[in-house]
């Protein structure tokens, strides 16, 4: 790169796109040769950028204008996508979406894990507009009594973009809920915890929703904010630091698989209900496969106990590690015979729960501790499924895996369509026992 070539911060110049990056930015090339990230561009476009940040290799823009659109650029029905980054793929075919997932699997396991890969096939989720069944909003108290509430802005973190009944990816409920509580909360925010800013999680659930208000300080007296918003079963706070309290109303329950479990306020599963059934059902599927008798399973990171329920219906004995209490108590909850759950973490735990036949790992977006792949080579169980919601973290953990167990398939469900998520369950066999090689 000549001095003449260099491209500086707030200069424009026209690039074309030639793929997209794992957090669904574009990929083009400036023309002093550095790599050039800008969001909002598809593969094919022809774009002026505005170039925001200069590193030595590689930089970031913010996309002016299509000068000419590739094929694979399609319009965002949101009306507030050039704004909001709750989501960054809605300018993209969603059938273009769902190749590109899988090229991001596929890439980070050869790039990071040393792992060649076909591109995997991704499983279409059955919606891909009103498909999320939880959602959290961030409620910002401004000077003079102003509140901003909503997503945050695009690459503008420290910036929340007013949301009302806009959002397309909530399912309708939540949206109906939230315009409610917008409208009940009084200037300022007033009837909602104090003082600060505040992080609500809208819930859809079997018979209504429930509110999760994170913020705050203790003591939080709700009135009868529960009566005015519409389809609302429970309030729950957890001020900054504590527990999460239920404050009016009454806890919901939710069928999530097969399995009908308590959901507290911080409860997880996952917020796409069809595709997360799917998903399931392939993991139920591949842990049975081939299995004969009473097998030993250990489902780690198993929250309320989706997989390891499952299995133990099957005449599995299974044994769940969860950390967070609450989920303990809802994976316990209604549970059948031969699932238990010990609270704690993974890696303090597991090592207790080996041998087994099986293990499931579910863990989240950081992937596995560093003590956990050790532990798991000591007692190789004969399989491992691997449920990951990060592919760079999938990767890395396969390498570390790598002198023990060999990656035998690969199968991604797209559980958050219109973003660059992709949920990932990878199939791994015991070095020099029989199975397939992906």
């Amino acid at each position: 790169m000549s001095v003449a070539d260099a491209v500086a911060a707030g200069q424009r110049v026209v690039v074309h796109v030639r793929s997209l990056a794992s957090n669904g930015a574009g990929v083009a090339e400036l023309p002093d040769g550095r790599v050039v990230f800008v969001h909002r561009t598809a593969p094919g476009d022809d774009v002026e950028v505005a170039v925001e940040r200069i590193h030595r290799r590689w930089a970031a823009g913010t996309l002016v204008g299509v000068e000419t659109s590739s094929s694979q650029r399609e319009t965002p029905p949101c009306p507030l996508y050039d704004s909001c980054g709750g989501c960054t793929l809605q300018h993209v075919g969603y059938a273009t979406q769902l190749t590109w997932k899988g090229r991001f699997v596929a890439d980070a396991l050869a790039r990071i894990g040393g792992v060649d890969v076909s591109v995997p096939e991704v499983q279409r989720s059955p919606l891909v507009w009103g498909y999320r069944n939880r959602v959290t909003f961030i409620l910002r108290r401004l000077r003079g009594g102003r509140v901003v509430a909503g997503f945050h802005a695009l690459e503008r973190p420290d910036r929340v973009v007013e949301v009302r009944d806009e959002c397309l990816l909530a399912e309708r409920p939540i949206l109906q809920a939230w315009s409610g509580l917008r409208e009940a909360w009084g200037r300022a925010a007033e009837r909602l915890p104090a003082p600060g800013d505040l992080r609500i999680t809208l819930r859809s659930v079997d018979g209504g929703v429930v509110v999760l208000v994170r913020g705050g300080a203790p003591g939080w007296e709700p009135g009868d904010l529960l009566e005015r918003i519409p389809g609302c079963r429970a309030l729950w706070h957890q001020p900054q630091g504590g527990p999460a309290l239920l404050v009016a109303g009454t806890p919901a329950e939710e069928v999530v698989g097969a399995e009908r479990v308590p959901l507290g306020g911080r409860a997880f599963v996952q917020v796409n209900r069809e595709a997360a059934d799917e998903l399931g059902r392939h993991v139920l599927d591949r842990a049975l496969a081939g299995a004969a008798g009473t097998l030993r399973a250990v489902d780690a990171f198993c929250g309320v106990g989706v997989h390891g329920r499952a299995l133990a219906r099957a005449g599995w004995r299974v044994q769940g590690i969860e950390s967070d209490a609450e989920a303990c108590a809802a994976a316990r909850h209604g549970a059948p015979a031969g699932f238990s759950v010990v609270e704690g973490r993974v890696e303090e735990r597991l090592s207790a729960c080996l041998p087994a036949d099986l293990v499931i790992v579910n863990p989240p977006r950081t992937g596995l501790d560093e003590r956990v792949p050790p532990m798991l080579a000591a007692v190789p169980a004969p399989r491992l499924i691997y449920v990951s919601c990060d592919p760079a973290t999938l990767a890395r953990d396969a390498a570390r895996l790598a002198d023990t167990y060999v990656l035998a398939d690969v199968r991604c469900f797209d559980l958050f369509p219109q973003t660059a998520h992709v949920e990932t369950v990878a199939i791994f066999t015991r070095r020099g026992d029989p199975g397939e090689k992906a």
